[in-house]
């Protein structure tokens, strides 16, 4: 099974329990949601009706001593008890469930001569973090609703409980704001797409966009709580901001008209520092938290340039103004003026690491990315963490070292690199090591033009990540390798175009589109420069 349960006792005796036609579900009102999501699961395969009933073989139960989404299983030769801590632990035992099937159960219809039994067993199980997730931009490369709602089970699969959607960028704008309708009517499409890593690299000559309208993003956010997912907005500010401004000009520096970005890498273009385009992204941020219930909200924060800034005579008329001695000031500034509305509706602002370089309140949320210096330094100013370090769990990094692998960015991080992903930094006391929420992979689609290669670069390693987040991380590896060899024909069954082992399939290679491949001691050199300002 994948993520490995806490504890796994077979039967020594007994016979299995069979899925036969006059298998029922029974479940309390409170599980209703669940048991059909379990009926649904079933049914493709088996072609078997298992309808809900008072009395059924299958129970589904809570038992309030169990932790939150900790469940336990118990499978004899007459029935299959699902009880959790909570509907969420219900629903986590019933994904325990599906692997104690054949992996043809996640076929979508009927499998002539599958296998319907279930080992007489025992599991009891809890997660170790309550953060568990993987974060996807839907904002390089627009991933239509329907291939959201997809990743969103493999999600649900693999007991990940976080979704962190990243929706705006550079690049465009991905979530409908019915207060500012031009930034989708201009911010959403640009009008080509760089090709390859290299900063020389040609565009395709092709427009591209697309945009969730606000019905799209609460069926997404239904869909995901019905799986009990969290999805977690974020709106990029104030740097990562140009589709924005090439909607509303007035919110830029120069307050000139441009287009959406059409290349990759740091833009130097951001937010000015007047109090409209605050008031501006205040008003977008209320609209969010509409649609958005997650306690959570990104304000983005990442790779913010401040040459605009400072070559710019307005903006530095607004540092004395509002007595910012440094440009680096302007972005603590503007976040914490967004962290005022975020806060005032029982809200936490999530950000990036560079947040750290000034002022923050203690509520705050800091994603680590740049390596685990960010939790360090988050951590000692008492601020909670998310550890996502690019080193260790950024998904669009190359899988290896093999020539063939599709533009192939940064470091190689193998699934047993990923597998070796540790949320928690050395050295912290008990206390320090509460402020770690968990961890979460980080899925950057520059080079990911389609939901097929988006599959090449999530899985397996996402597997690795789900495993690190529910069981913990430091088990052994090889145990992990084997069981993930079982998982993969679930993967098949589901349609996921994963990488092999073996290396990228010829159809997933991008012959002559350059890649930017870096060492581990480029890249470590190259991060040690960057947070040298939170380490200092």
């Amino acid at each position: 099974m994948l993520p490995l349960p806490t504890s796994t006792t077979p039967a020594p005796t007994g016979n299995p329990f069979l899925l036969t036609g006059t298998t029922a579900i029974t479940a309390p009102e409170s599980l209703t949601a669940v048991a059909l999501l379990l009926q649904a699961a079933l049914r493709p395969a088996t072609g078997l009706e298992l309808p809900l009933r008072t009395e059924g073989s299958i129970c589904l139960e809570i038992d309030d001593a169990l932790a939150e989404e900790g469940y336990r299983l118990v499978v004899d030769a007459d029935s299959v008890r699902l009880t959790g801590g909570s509907a969420a632990g219900v629903f986590r035992s019933v994904q325990t469930l599906l692997q104690l099937l054949p992996a043809d159960i996640h076929r979508r219809a009927a499998v002539e001569g599958a296998s319907r039994a279930v080992a007489p067993v025992t599991i009891e199980d809890t997660p170790r973090f309550g953060w568990r997730g993987a974060m996807l931009d839907v904002v390089r490369h627009f991933l239509p609703k329907h291939d959201v709602l997809r990743f969103i089970d493999l999600m649900a699969l693999h007991k990940l409980n976080t979704l962190h959607l990243h929706l705006t960028d550079d690049q465009g704008w991905r979530v409908e704001i019915l207060r500012y309708p031009r930034l989708t009517e201009v911010g959403a499409w640009r009008r080509e797409t760089q090709v390859g890593a290299d900063p020389a690299s040609p565009s395709d000559g092709r427009p591209h966009g697309g945009y969730y309208t606000q019905a799209d993003i609460r069926e997404i956010v239904a869909y995901a709580a019905a799986r009990f997912i969290t999805v977690v907005p974020e709106i990029e500010t104030p740097g990562h901001a140009q589709a924005a401004i090439a909607a509303y000009p007035e919110l830029g520096v120069s307050g000139e008209p441009m287009e959406v970005f059409t290349r990759w890498g740091i833009n130097p273009t951001v937010l000015n520092a007047e109090d409209a385009t605050v008031q501006f992204f205040r008003n977008v941020l209320e609209e969010v938290m509409d649609l958005f219930p997650a306690p959570f909200i990104g304000v983005g924060g990442d790779e913010c340039p401040r040459e605009q800034w400072k070559a710019d005579p307005r903006t530095q008329e607004r540092m004395a103004e509002l007595g910012l001695k440094e440009e680096a000031d302007i972005q603590s500034w503007f976040i914490g003026r967004l962290e005022e509305t975020v806060t005032a509706r029982g809200r936490r602002v999530f950000g990036w690491d560079e947040i750290l370089e000034g002022d923050l309140s203690t509520d705050a949320v800091v994603a680590s990315w740049r390596g685990m210096a960010g939790a360090r330094a988050a951590i000692a100013r008492g601020n909670d963490v998310v550890a996502c370090p690019d080193d260790q769990v950024y998904l669009d990094y190359r899988q290896s070292e093999d020539p063939g692998e599709p533009i192939p960015v940064a470091i190689p991080l193998t699934v047993s690199d990923v597998y070796a992903f540790a949320p928690v930094p050395e050295g912290l006391t008990e206390a320090e090591e509460r402020h770690v929420l968990g961890g979460q992979a980080n899925i950057w689609t520059e080079h990911m033009d389609s939901p097929r290669t988006i599959d090449y670069f999530a899985f397996p390693r996402l597997c690795a990540v789900a495993e690190v987040l529910w069981s913990g991380p430091g088990g052994a590896y090889d145990d992990f390798a084997d069981r993930l060899q079982d998982h993969l024909p679930r993967l098949d069954a589901l349609g996921v175009e994963y990488r092999r082992e073996s290396g990228p399939l010829p159809w997933q290679q991008r012959p002559g589109v350059p890649g930017r491949p870096a060492s581990r001691e480029e890249r470590e050199a190259h991060i040690a420069e960057l947070v040298a300002t939170i380490t200092s």
